[in-house]
């Protein structure tokens, strides 16, 4: 009975209802849209230094990452991939041979990251091929190289000219050529374009002594936040042989980064759910005094207090999950359409964002998780404030309550 009255108390005074709930779908969208700016950030940066180019998980050598030594290379075999591919979320396995050269043009010089890629596998994990902004895509037979637009710019070099690579190769071999640029490659992580160089895997094989080696195997997945299981599960059953690293062990810097802005992001959510909850209880105020002479009629007429209380927290209990569930779904459209036309920054916020190599990009998130975290918390929110009402009720006296 108590909470039918409730429900039809709600439509008796549509006007109060809807600036009651109207409060509450405001906070929900206000909230996720902050959270999903900062997710969106998050994910865009993850993507753009990580799951562009250094994958989520990747296996190396025994030692290789602490060394960077060619020596600590591995050998690629079927085993080996039948192996890691035996785990459910692994999409595909992506061999790759990464070390360090000096690329130099005609009067300029950068220490610069080789890697060799099959580019026909690379279309798979990072769209190599879409990312070309000049000239051609290469094939796995072709002696020519793809770098990257910061490093391009650097050297002052374009599609067609040529680089010299000088490095050291498998057990201290030397390592030295000339290759023409045959495209130039524009990543979203802008540190990484003033430093890659891409050669066809045979090629970079050759040039380092590495035949049928290869520094690491970057693995491609279906869901990214599965990489995390996958990592640890692979840990404990390949051989000591090789070394099995999540995105952030060997990208630590970044995770530290991430870590701390969210710190910082919990603060201003604070500030913002502190702001949210005086919005929505002085709704639930103004709603309590314009019907106290009507609480005072019933409490004189016979209604318990207690029962009286526990109905018009059940009505601010209901406003509350409607509004938290409208403003879920109503958050979505805004967040979705930042999402497929992100904010993007010019001038000098584009520079400071690139000093930390990010993307000047402001990208929402989409991710469900966030859309429920913020109507949940704002509903617990209004719930939390309806026992206000339901504490002054009890202690109500009608005579007051209906002179009031």
């Amino acid at each position: 009975m108590i909470l039918k009255l409730a429900w039809r108390n709600l439509w008796r005074n549509k006007r109060r209802t809807f600036i009651t709930i109207a409060a509450i779908f405001l906070a929900v969208i206000l909230s996720t849209m902050m959270m999903s700016l900062k997710e969106g950030v998050y994910e865009g940066m993850i993507k753009g230094a990580v799951g562009d180019y250094m994958g989520y998980v990747k296996v190396n050598g025994a030692g290789f990452w602490e060394e960077k030594n060619l020596d600590n290379s591995l050998v690629y075999s079927s085993e080996l991939e039948e192996q890691i591919m035996r785990e459910e979320h692994v999409k595909g396995v992506f061999p790759r041979l990464e070390t360090f050269a000096l690329a130099a043009s005609d009067s300029l010089t950068r220490g610069s990251l080789v890697v060799g890629v099959d580019p026909d596998l690379e279309k798979v994990l990072n769209h190599l091929d879409e990312r070309i902004d000049e000239g051609e895509y290469f094939t796995n037979d072709d002696k020519a190289i793809l770098i990257g637009k910061g490093l391009a710019d650097y050297l002052k070099v374009g599609v067609s000219d040529t680089l010299v690579l000088l490095g050291m190769g498998f057990h201290s071999a030397s390592a030295a050529g000339k290759y023409p640029i045959k495209g130039i490659v524009k990543f979203g992580s802008p540190e990484l374009s003033k430093q890659l160089v891409f050669l066809p895997a045979k090629e970079a094989q050759w040039l380092y002594n590495m035949e049928n080696r290869f520094t690491s195997l970057i693995l491609h997945f279906k869901d990214p936040s599965k990489s995390k299981a996958v990592s640890e599960s692979l840990s404990t059953q390949l051989s000591n042989e090789y070394e099995v690293m999540h995105w952030e062990e060997h990208n630590a810097d970044l995770k530290k980064m991430i870590e701390t802005d969210r710190v910082e992001g919990y603060v201003f959510m604070f500030i913002l759910y502190l702001v949210i909850s005086f919005g929505i209880f002085s709704t639930v105020l103004m709603m309590l005094q314009e019907r106290m002479h009507e609480f005072g009629v019933l409490i004189a007429l016979g209604m318990k207090r207690l029962k009286l209380a526990t109905m018009v927290l059940i009505e601010v209990i209901i406003m509350s999950l409607l509004g938290a569930l409208v403003g879920m779904f109503g958050a979505f459209p805004v967040v979705y359409y930042f999402h497929i036309n992100p904010i993007r920054f010019g001038n000098d916020m584009a520079k400071m964002y690139e000093e930390y190599g990010i993307e000047a990009v402001l990208k929402t998130s989409i991710d469900p998780s966030i859309f429920v975290q913020q109507a949940v918390v704002v509903a617990l929110i209004a719930c939390v404030i309806a026992f206000f009402p339901f504490y002054k009720l009890n202690r109500m006296r009608a005579i007051n309550a209906m002179n009031s």
